[in-house]
């Protein structure tokens, strides 16, 4: 059983970098990497969905007395 590995990030693989956009000069990929073939499209992000209404409370507090 091969286990696959996943491509590091590279400076020359970002789309700033390879734009000429980069003004940053270092040897690993900074926080505003973003790769290439993508281009400036944000990561597909998880798309939210409502919990159904609930019929009765969480929690209750007691009653005063």
């Amino acid at each position: 059983m091969a286990k696959s590995k996943a491509k590091r990030a590279k400076c020359e693989d970002c789309f700033f970098h390879q734009n000429m956009l980069c003004a940053l000069n270092l040897q690993e990929p900074c926080t505003t990497f973003r790769p290439a073939e993508r281009g400036l499209a944000p990561e597909r992000q998880l798309a939210f969905t409502f919990r159904t209404a609930r019929t009765r409370a969480a929690y209750a507090f007691p009653q005063p007395s």
